[in-house]
Formats: structure tokens, sequence, C-alpha cells
């Protein structure tokens, strides 16, 4: 089933007349266009691609079938209107997860329409099995993350600053293929790494330093996802202990992972690793997500996740501990999930690195 008969069977399912796609995800999986502007229609008699000039070469080049239509004088409400008088919609159906309310408010009050209908996330659902395609692009983004840690290691050294880390692994990541970054880089060193959403700062790295490097990049517009932490100089007896202990936990998770699995049951297993040692309390974020387009997808690895996890489905898979004024660690691959197990896309050495 192609994807515009996949986004019908939506209207199907939700008795809609049409759709309007405002989600720039959503609307690159759609269609195939990427252009920062614009609304997708879909009802069951048109398929089209609504922008402004400044995109209507690009929108036509890219599309997947879909018909472009350049808006005029009177912008998207004029455009929308004529396609829903045309097909004389009346249930029409908007992304309440993406657009804003002032968005919506006006356009409520402008389109004619007898309603508007919020779809949540049934396109958004749409990604969550990846294709042999969109997984081929996450392999390779997450290789591309590969040699950018092999390449750091090789400059890491006290007196760096996080920021001049966080420069290198975008450089190395633009050099060998990537369009662009997933995230904003996480590069934490000694008591920052502590928080496991640090900003990269001037802070000089130390000699004895936990150093926390989570970053990604994208590839023919899908994203990567790795975390590694290292020591600068040698590390000391509780640093190895905090390590091995979310290693433990990572592998041990990784082990579990298979379709049929319920996303919760797999956070689980690193959880209570952790819980059961003194380290009680101090991995306080989900095990992971998936990831595609966007680089934090449903579904999750977390306490709240009550979904079954199916075979092509990308997670990753990311324990940690985190102790205020000692500093934390994070261990985090990308897989995708197969009936049996899972494929590790994340080659990098995972057994404790001291620089």
């Amino acid at each position: 089933m192609n994807i515009k008969e996949r986004v019908i069977n939506v209207l199907n399912e939700l008795n809609l007349d049409a759709v309007l796609v405002s989600d720039g995800y959503n609307m690159r999986y759609i269609s195939g266009f990427t252009g920062a502007t614009g609304y997708l229609y879909v009802s069951r008699n048109r398929f089209v691609i609504l922008t402004d000039f400044r995109y209507t070469i690009q929108a036509n080049s890219e599309s997947n079938g879909f018909e472009v239509i350049e808006i005029g004088k009177g912008g998207y409400t004029a455009a929308i209107n004529d396609l829903l008088d045309t097909d004389k919609i009346e249930r029409l159906g908007f992304e309440d997860d993406n657009l804003l309310y002032a968005s919506y408010s006006s356009l409520n009050e402008k389109l004619h329409k007898k309603e508007m209908v919020p779809v949540k996330d049934a396109l958004t659902k749409l990604r969550i099995v990846k294709t042999a395609e969109e997984l081929e692009n996450i392999k390779m983004a997450e290789h591309i993350g590969d040699i950018a840690f092999t390449k750091i290691l090789e400059v890491i050294k006290p007196g760096m600053t996080e920021l001049e880390v966080a420069a290198y692994l975008e450089f190395f990541m633009k050099t060998n293929g990537a369009q662009g970054l997933s995230f904003d880089s996480i590069v934490a060193s000694g008591v920052n790494s502590s928080m496991c959403h640090a900003t990269p700062s001037a802070k000089k790295i130390e000699l004895g330093d936990f150093l926390t490097m989570d970053f990604g990049c994208i590839y023919n517009g899908y994203c990567s996802d790795m975390t590694r932490t290292i020591v600068v100089g040698k590390a000391s007896e509780e640093q190895k202990n905090v390590y091995n202990t979310v290693l433990k936990a990572q592998l041990e998770a990784l082990d579990a992972i298979h379709a049929g699995v319920v996303g919760k049951d797999i956070d689980k297993i690193a959880r209570d690793i952790i819980d059961s040692t003194k380290y009680k309390g101090c991995f306080g974020h989900g095990l992971g997500h998936s990831v595609g387009l966007y680089i934090h997808e449903d579904p999750r690895f977390s306490a709240s996740e009550e979904s079954v996890i199916l075979a092509n489905v990308t997670e990753t898979v990311e324990p940690g501990i985190y102790i205020e004024n000692f500093g934390g660690v994070r261990i985090e691959d990308l897989v995708v999930v197969t009936e049996d197990g899972h494929i590790n896309f994340t080659h990098s050495e995972k057994q404790l690195i001291e620089l």
C-alpha cells in the first residue's frame, strides 16, 4: 500500500472528507516536499502541495505525484477555500498536535467547511514502521556518527573547552556526509556531566573528568543519535563503578529487545539494574525513543509506554546515571527492532575509554 492510499485510509477511519497537513515532517513523508512553508491538502480527489513562490520549483521537483499550487494574493486561506469549494468538503481534518492555536482559530473562522476535526497523531503514526530505504538512511547517519567519535578521540585533550569538542564533532560529521545536526550536540565534562542535557560551555576539560558526548546528524533527511562517555585521564574506582553499572543496564536491555515486546518492559530491565545499586533514583529519564525524520519519535522505551514495539521500528537505548557534584554517564546505541532481536547501527567502543 503506497503512502497516498495510507492517508486515504486515515480519512476513512476518521470519517473525513479531506485533511490539511501542517507538520513539516509529515509533509515530507507523505509528499516528498521539504520546503519550510506550506500545507498539504489531501482529499479523495486531490493531492496538493500549497506553497508560495519561493518554493514552487522545489515542490515540483520533490513532490511524489502531488499537484503544486502557488498561493496568490489571497494567501493560504483563499487557496485552501478553492479546494474545499471544488471538493465540497464538510469535515476537514487538521493536525492539532502541530497547528498553533492562533492559526487554527483563523482557519476555523475563514475556511469554507462545516467542521474542522483534529486528527491527533493519526498521520504521524504512519511513520512509525520504517521502510528499507529509511533504515538505510538512518544506518548511514549513525555510521557518520561512529566516524566522528573515532576522530574526536584523536583530538580531545585537557584544556580544550566543551564548545571546542562540540565544534569538532560537527566538523567531522559534516565533512563525512552529514547534511546537518539532528540536534544540538551535548558535550559535558566533569560535574557538568551530571546534567543529562547540558549545553556545551566554555568549561575546560580537566584530567580525571567524565566527558559525555551525545550527538547525531542528518543524512538524506534522516536522523542519528548516539552517546558515549569517556574519562580524560585515569578513571577512579567510583567512576568505573558508575560506568560499568550503566553498561550492564544497557547490555541487558539490548538483549531483551525483539518485535512484540512492550516499551515499558524494556525500560524496566535497565531501570531495575540501576535501582538495585546505590545509584537508585539517579536514572531519571526514559530508556529510549524512536528516530526517523525527527530525532524524538514514538514509540519509546519508557515507564509509561504501553504500546507493543513492532519490527522495523528504530529505538535508542540510553540508560544513564547522574550524580550531582560528581558527574554522570550515559551510553546510547541506536537499533532497529527485528522479529527475533535487533540490529545495532552503532559500532563505537562501549568499554570504558581512558584517554
